[in-house]
């Protein structure tokens, strides 16, 4: 009896590190969310605090995410999703 191996002849998928920043992001956010919840359920002292941290999170971890993302372009020299040259070097040309 033979088994097919497919996965040994495909290459492994590399993961990059704004792949796991970003998953760390969205892990903290849900995070952020999940606990706010059940702090406002269970009617905890300290959920007005978990508000205002989940609401200053909600902004200050994308923007870090994304300012991680912008430093990793311009150290590599890399052009990113987080450069501020709208579709400079995306590959879509400008008609004349």
């Amino acid at each position: 009896m033979t088994q097919n191996h497919s996965n040994e002849n495909k290459p492994q998928k590399k993961t990059s590190s704004k792949q796991i920043v970003a998953i760390i992001g969205i892990i903290l956010l849900a995070a952020m969310y999940i606990l706010t919840l059940i702090a406002a359920i269970f009617d905890n002292p300290n959920s007005m605090l978990l508000f205002r941290a989940c609401l200053i999170g909600t902004f200050t971890i994308p923007l870090l995410i994304w300012v991680y993302i912008w430093m990793y372009g311009k150290l590599t020299r890399k052009h990113t999703m987080a450069d501020f040259d709208l579709g400079g070097k995306s590959g879509v040309q400008k008609e004349e």
